[in-house]
């Protein structure tokens, strides 16, 4: 027990060093956070076994972890919800989408974020919830629904042979907010590649984007955690991080492991953050709620 409490420590704090040969340093990155369960199981262990080196042992991956990790289980600040917003991958072969939206929209967020929307179904959405969502942005297989005023959309280059990006001016009664929904390439063993280069794309087009205030939602296909990310970290929050509860975890939607839905931001402070579960689809949707920082 003390060997694995010491190869639990290693692998906590070195799993950034490992390379990312087919891929594992990029899942090793994405899954260390759960490697934590395993404390409660050694000290158990240790426990059952009397043995107090083990359980002193114990104590080094603890700590470890709650020095990389441990911030998520402090409770946010909180603070008022000046723009809310929702973001859900809507799974192609879901057998209703629409009902899916809808299910997004009955908390009434401001913005509803979807990717991952088969030919007619983000407008069929729109069409559906036009009277409280009265203005869209669609873009292939992705869409921004909204209560306030959309402006100046346009398309994201993000390397693939369709659209799986957009950017658009929301026009809020606070000030104007910069929204970009994204959907990334997938990642396969020993091929995210494709995937890198699209947050490279998308984290240039954040850089050269002069808005002061600007919102990132969507399926990225990685989370915070993955090296892969560090382009966009450096550019932005993490809405999770810094206004959640917990991971916020949301694939597969029955019991979630990973978070490669985002809610990334700058200018705005976020004032809540959480995940919801919503028919139809195998991810959850990640939520948002932000304020604007005065003048």
């Amino acid at each position: 027990m003390v060997l694995a409490a010491l190869a639990l420590a290693a692998v906590l704090a070195g799993h950034r060093l490992v390379p990312n040969v087919y891929s594992a340093g990029s899942l090793l990155d994405s899954v260390a956070p759960l490697f934590g369960l395993a404390v409660p199981v050694l000290a158990l262990a240790a426990l059952a076994a009397r043995s107090r080196a083990a359980l002193l042992a114990v104590a080094l991956p603890a700590a470890v972890w709650a020095a990389q990790f441990g911030g998520a289980l402090l409770p946010p600040q909180g603070g008022p919800a000046e723009l809310r917003v929702v973001s859900q991958n809507l799974f192609a072969d879901n057998p209703d989408p629409a009902a899916t939206v809808e299910a997004l929209a009955a908390d009434g967020p401001d913005l509803i974020a979807i990717q991952e929307a088969t030919e007619g179904v983000a407008a069929a959405a729109a069409e559906r919830l036009r009277e409280s969502y009265p203005h869209h942005a669609i873009k292939g297989t992705v869409g921004l629904l909204s209560k306030h005023p959309i402006t100046r959309v346009s398309s994201l280059d993000s390397e693939t042979s369709w659209i799986r990006g957009l950017r658009a001016v929301v026009e809020t009664p606070q000030g104007d907010v910069a929204v970009y929904v994204a959907h990334l390439r997938s990642a396969r063993i020993n091929e995210t590649a494709s995937r890198d280069r699209n947050i490279q794309a998308l984290a240039d087009a954040v850089r050269g984007d002069d808005a002061s205030r600007v919102l990132v939602l969507g399926d990225l296909n990685t989370s915070a955690e993955d090296r892969a990310f560090a382009p966009l970290s450096a550019l932005l929050r993490d809405a999770q991080a810094d206004a959640g509860w917990g991971f916020g975890l949301t694939w597969p939607a029955a019991l979630p492991v990973l978070r490669p839905d985002q809610v990334l931001y700058r200018g705005l402070t976020a004032t809540d953050a959480g995940v919801q579960r919503a028919p139809g689809t195998d991810h959850r949707a990640v939520t948002a709620s932000f304020a604007f920082p005065a003048g």
